[in-house]
Formats: structure tokens, sequence, C-alpha cells
């Protein structure tokens, strides 16, 4: 046998920076880049064909049979190396006997101890005395015996296991640990499995744990999750743990029974699948005997899409499946793994099949709505489509020669609805109606004339008969519309810097005649919100059941500040206002018409300074009274990752002739900002901090009208290099008059688990707080094996 020395080869690429604006985020150092021909894993059946390199000080033995290494030893074969300061060689059984400061690299995997006795080929064998640490968590513990059953499997023998990374200080200790009788690793599935375990966090025992899986990479894998468990004055002390098989690539499951000491028990499922032409989930709750309700409790969802262009082109099915038992579901049922529907009282099932191709498409929808009610606080119920028809069709621009954009849209829909006491709605009927639009836009450099043309037609057949009103109703309406304006540009500098300012006039004309709509129902249609869009529009509702008489013009103006290199926007301002001709009698019933003379006057300015900083503003302006009627400011500060502070102001005035009237006004607070040194120097995925990091994160809606906290988020989270801790308190305002106060804890040991008390406060943060980021959200990227080559 010949000693031959390995040499390794490593292109080390030229980084060449730019020169930074002081906008840009510093440019992270430079890095290896691998060699596309090195391969993170070898072919199984290449193995048995490497060669085998051996060195060492001293070699003694028979050629091809065996040999004795004294010395330095290394022994190389594709991805694994074992050094040792001794080793015995057999070549009929590939078996190595090392003894010294053994240590195996395989595939970047480290393995270090006493003695080792291993076949190579196989990876067979036991290593006494040894620790180890995976590439892939980076996590680590020691063992008295590691029992190496094939290339993937291995046992090993009263061990421990962290993801906590030494460092150089006396008497250190990891914050967490897992230490089990016995661990079984899979390479091939990337799980671990502990038996007879303990869990200690701050070296103390925290959970015991008889068996328990663990990820040894990011991989999905079946066990069970991290329970969660609540203290609750309804249901007493809550207990959810739930398990997660993964069935499939493209399937899985997460069953989770949740344990109600005033209640009962709670078994939750949810099936998740992804298919070629189809996929969806399935939820199901099923509670027995409910000793808060005394009944059966349960619920379910069922949600599908699927795509049926193998049957027809452009054919696609949808349709969502949801019921509960009763009224109080929503209010009973809170916490995670419960099936929860918080505040949730609208619930929705509907069908769809729709199709589209060429301009045109068609839907088929039946819509159906369970409404929960409370005495306290009824809602009227939605009306149900039973069924929905629809075809539209709005020529692509190659069949347009004259320069047209056209549109026509059918549709017949059956309304059907019952009142908050269980009756027939009045109002339950057939609605069918046809809308045609066409317009011709005129494009200039620097300016554009819109001319349009629309026609709403709709026919009501009504199933109960109501004073004054017909059976049946026809009505026809037209609209006539033309929208203007110009652009001017000149380049400008504000503070040194180069930008393109814009001056856009805008002018818009409506005329819509009155045609009395008051005995027809509402189905589907509101007031549309007053802006610096809308103002702009034909019709002041949404929907196809009010369209309103409008007569009038729109008077606008608008800036804009352009970068002058890419032309993004920085900043614009604008200006609008509406001059009535005529007044308005078409309504809902609940609003107030607009009468004849000029709206409120509408304010809008949005900056972005940098890429820190960025405020919008609206505000509306009665001229009557002149007082501001609305108004909405925020602004967000966002200097780098984990530090963003928003503010927002919102007034709103309930009538806008009276000066006394008050209505709403409220500031809203979010934050997530760093407390300490270690904190603020983070940036996603930079690895463990030699100090932990302190983070404050939270949100305040306070009421000024009210002179009240509406709602409350307010927590800390700590970083450690291998956990995070997050303490949160919420209270959020579920009625006029009643507020739900919970306090969330959370520890996750990262590499391994989560374990919570209470609801998940991490998915409170993500809904709550505005530009929340999660201190992992962007994890680096999985190593390579090179990186820890020897």
């Amino acid at each position: 046998m010949r000693l031959r020395p390995l040499a390794l080869a490593c292109a080390f690429p030229v980084a060449v920076a730019a020169q930074a604006s002081t906008w840009d985020a510093p440019l992270p150092p430079p890095a290896l880049k691998a060699s596309p021909r090195l391969q993170e894993a070898l072919p199984a059946q290449t193995h048995s064909q490497l060669p085998t390199y051996i060195e060492a000080d001293r070699f003694e033995g028979q050629t091809d049979i065996r040999a004795r290494l004294q010395g330095h030893v290394q022994l190389r074969r594709g991805d694994t190396v074992i050094r040792a300061d001794q080793a015995d060689y057999t070549l009929a059984d590939d078996t190595v006997i090392a003894q010294g400061n053994v240590h195996i690299n395989r595939g970047g995997n480290i393995y270090r101890g006493t003695r080792l006795k291993l076949q190579v080929d196989a990876f067979q064998g036991d290593f006494t005395e040894a620790s180890y640490r995976f590439l892939d968590t980076q996590g680590h513990g020691d063992a008295q015996r590691v029992e190496f059953l094939s290339r993937d499997r291995t046992t090993v023998h009263q061990a421990s296991y962290t993801t906590c990374q030494r460092d150089d200080s006396e008497g250190w200790a990891p914050d967490w640990v897992l230490q089990a009788r016995r661990m079984e690793l899979d390479r091939a599935t990337d799980t671990g499995v502990a038996y007879g375990g303990v869990l200690k966090f701050k070296g103390v025992p925290i959970l015991p744990v008889p068996a328990v899986s663990f990820p040894l990479s990011d991989k999905r894998k079946s066990g069970l999750l991290p329970p969660t468990i609540g203290i609750d004055s309804v249901s007493g002390v809550e207990y959810a743990q739930p398990y997660y098989w993964n069935i499939a690539p493209n399937r899985d499951a997460t069953i989770t029974p949740t344990l109600m000491s005033k209640r009962g028990v709670n078994l939750g499922t949810e099936f998740r699948y992804l298919e070629r032409q189809f996929s969806g989930d399935l939820t199901l709750n099923y509670m027995p005997d409910d000793r808060l309700r005394e009944r059966d409790r349960w619920s379910y969802a069922w949600r599908n899409q699927a795509d049926l262009s193998p049957l027809l082109a452009g054919l696609r099915a949808d349709w969502k499946i949801h019921r509960v038992s009763d009224n109080d579901y929503w209010r009973d049922f809170s916490l995670p793994g419960s099936g929860g529907l918080t505040n949730e009282r609208l619930i929705e099932s509907h069908g769809a099949l729709s199709w589209a191709r060429d301009g045109h498409s068609l839907l088929a929808r039946a819509q159906k709505w369970q409404t929960l009610q409370d005495v306290d606080a009824p809602i009227t119920p939605p009306f149900d489509r039973l069924p929905q028809l629809q075809w539209r069709y709005t020529p692509l621009a190659l069949h347009n020669p004259l320069g047209l954009d056209w549109s026509l849209e059918a549709d017949t829909t059956r309304y059907r609805a019952r009142t908050v006491d269980g009756r027939q709605h009045i109002d339950n009927g057939q609605r069918s109606y046809f809308a045609a639009q066409v317009a011709r836009p005129f494009l200039r450099p620097g300016s554009f004339v819109t001319p349009k043309l629309q026609l709403h037609t709709a026919n009501y057949r009504f199933e109960n008969d109501r004073p004054g009103r017909a059976s049946s109703h026809s009505l026809a309406v037209p609209t006539a519309s033309l929208d203007s304006g110009l652009i001017f540009e000149r380049p400008t500098q504000v503070r040194g810097r180069s930008y393109v300012q814009t001056l856009e006039p805008r002018a818009f004309y409506t005329y819509t005649p009155y045609r009395d709509q008051s005995m027809l129902p509402l189905y589907d249609t509101a007031l549309s919100d007053f802006n610096l869009t809308s103002i702009y529009s034909e019709n002041s509702y949404t929907g196809h059941d009010r369209i309103a008489d409008n007569h009038m013009v729109t008077l606008g103006l608008t800036t804009r500040y352009l970068n002058a290199d890419t032309g993004a926007e920085v900043a614009r301002f604008g200006v609008a206002q509406r001059l009535r001709l005529a007044d308005q009698r078409a309504t809902l019933g609940y609003d107030a018409p607009g009468t004849k003379g000029w709206s409120d006057i509408l304010v809008g300015a949005g900056v972005k300074w940098g890429t820190r900083w960025a405020t919008d503003a609206l505000v509306q302006y009665n001229r009557d009274i002149q007082r501001t009627t609305r108004s909405a400011v925020t602004g967000r500060y966002s200097p780098g990752p984990f530090k963003v502070v928003s503010a927002a102001y919102r007034y709103q005035r309930e009538n806008s002739t009276q000066i006394a009237n008050q209505g709403s006004e409220q500031i809203d607070l979010g934050w997530q900002w760093p407390l300490n040194a270690a904190a603020r120097a983070q940036t996603p995925g930079n690895g463990p901090a030699a100090k932990g990091r302190w983070y404050s994160v939270g949100r305040l809606n306070y009421s000024l009208s009210d002179k009240k906290l509406v709602d409350t988020v307010i927590g800390f989270e700590y970083d450690s290099c291998c956990w995070i801790g997050r303490v949160v308190v919420e209270r959020l305002q579920n009625s006029v008059t009643r507020a739900n106060t919970r306090l969330l804890f959370q520890l996750e040991f990262v590499g391994f688990s989560r374990l919570s008390l209470g609801a998940d406060p991490l998915s409170s943060l993500q809904e709550h707080v505005p530009g929340y980021q999660s201190l992992r959200s962007q994890a680096p990227a999985a190593p390579s094996r090179f990186s820890n080559y020897d």
C-alpha cells in the first residue's frame, strides 16, 4: 500500500465593492463559493469504488492484508476522514480499530472519542466516550457510547444534545440540554428520537421526555410538536398536545387533543394535501359532552382548489365548506389546537366553477353564510347566493382596432336570507343585471382625455310581497363621464439631490340621471369610501343595487417627485374637490344624500424619506363648518432588521354638519426595537451572539374620544445563541364593554422545540404588530459539508 498525501485546491473569488450611498446597508464580507463540480452527497453505488488514502508517521504490516499505523494517522475515503494517534486497518473486512484522540469527519458531521472500531464502507461499529457535532443544526453533545448501525442510522447511549455553542469561558455549560438514556439518529430522514430523557434549562429540569423526536435539519418530520398550556376562568387548565404526521412529501396531518379541566376533551385534526391538479386542507374538531354548554360541540372546514384544465382549458373549481355546532362556538374556543374561531361570527361556505379564455369568463357559484348570533349584539345575516351565474367579456387589445376599451357583464343571482329572529327575509328574490361600458382614450404626450358611456340594466323578482312594492321591478340607468388631465415635468433639486417634478391637473365630469330605486333591496351594496381614488369614480356606491344620480365635476391637482435615475416615486402631494351640480336623490336609506355645491376638500401626501422613513397623510376638510371631518396620518421608521416604529393618528367625525360632534379619534403606536448593543448589531442570520439580545415589541391603540386603551399588546423578546424567550401581555377588545386579557409566554429552543404557556405569542405579534419580523425569520443557508472539510 502506498502512502499518498491529499491536496485540496480552492478558488477564492475576488470581490470588488462599489461605493455605497448613505442609504445602503453595509456590504457583506466576501465568502467562498462552492464549485458546481463538488457534490454534497456521493452516490451510494460509488462508495465501494472509491480509493482509500492512508497517511501516518510509521507504517508496518502486510501489503493488501493488514496495516498498523502510528503517529498522526489519517484514513480518507470519499466524504469520510478518520484521524487518530494509532490505528490497525484490516483490508479483508474493511475494518479499522483506532485509539487515542480519535476524530471522524463524515460529510461535515464530527465525532471525537477515545476508541473506535468501524467497518469503513458499511459504516458500522462502536465509538466509546465520544462527542459529536452535526453540520446542519450545529447541534452537539456527549455520549458514553456511539453505535454506528449504517451510513444513515446511529444509536447514542447515555447522551446529551444541545444547539448552544461553546465559548472560551471556564465552567461553560449549555443554557439548555436534552439528556437521554438513548438517542436514535436517522440521517436519511434527518430525525432523532430520545428515550428516557429530561429537558434542562439553566441547569433546572423543566420537562420529562420519556420519548421525544427532534429535527436534525429543517426538513419536515413526524412527531410530537410543542404543547400549549393555558389557564382560563371558563375552561380551567387547558393542555393541547399536537402530533405532526408527515404522511408524504405532498401530504401531512396535525392531530391535536386538548384537555380542558372544567369542560372535557376536544380533538382537532388538520389534514393538508398538494397534488398536481388540486390542493386543499380539511379541519375537523369534536368535543363530546362539553360541560360548559351541556352538549356536543363540533366544527368542520374543507377548502379545495382544483385546476380542471385537462378537461377544458381555463376551467377551475374552488370550494369551501365550513360549519360549527352552535352560536357560542366563536367565544368558547379560542386557544390553538381547539379549533378556535376567535371573533368570527360570519362563517362562509361556497362552491365555484370558473372558466376564462380569450377575454371571456364564466362563473357559477353558490355561497351560504352561517351567522353566529349574540343576544346582546345581534347582527343582520347577509344574503346567500343560491346560485349565481355570471358572464364577463373584455376583448383583448388586438380585437379593438378603433382603440375602444369596452366590456360586457351579465349576472343572475338568487338571494335568500333569514332575519335575526329566523324568519324568511322579505327581500328574498332573484336579481339579474346587464352592464356595458365603452371608452375611447385619447392619449398624447403630456395629456389624456377619456370619454366613457355606461349602461346598467337590472330586473328584480321578489318571493314575498311588501306593501307598495310590485312583485318585480326593472330599471335601466345610463351614465356618461369624461376624464381628462395634463402632465407637466421639470428637473429640480432638493437638498442637493436631483429629481423630476410633475404637475398633474385633472378634471373629471360624470352625469347619471335619477331613477327611483327606493324599493329595491341591498343585496351587495354599500357606501364607497371617500378618498383620492374614489372621488374620480362615477358611482358613490359599491355593488349593483344602487346607481347614484350624480351630476358633478371633480377637480384635482397632484405633484410628484421622481428619482431622476430610477423613476421611482419619492413623494406625492394631492388635493381634490367635487362640485355637485344637482342634489342627489338616490340613497341607501341610511346615508346622507349629497347636496348641490362643493364637497369636502381632500388633501393627501406621501413621502419616502430614503429607505428608512415613510409617511402618508389624508385630510378631509369641511368648508361649511371650517373643521376637519376626517384625517389619517401614518408614519414608519425602519432603519434596519428588527427595528421598526410605526405610528398612526385617525379621526372620524360621525356627522360632518355638527360642530359639537366628536366622533372617533384614535392613536395607534407599534414597534419592535432592540434594547441593548448586541441586539442593535443583529442582522438576519448572522449567527449566535456573544451576549443575549433584548427586544421590546408591542402595539398600543388608544381612543382619545373614550379616553381608554382599546387594544394593547406589549412584550419582550430575548435572543440567546440557542434559545429565544418571549413574554407578551395581550388585551383585545371583543365587544363594546368587554375585553379579553391574556399572558403569553414561550421558550423556543433553537433547532429543537418550543414550549408555550397560553396561546402562541409569536402568532400574536405577527398578527397585531405592524412590520414585526421574527428573530429567526431569515435563517442562514444550509451549510456545505466542505465548510467542515478536514
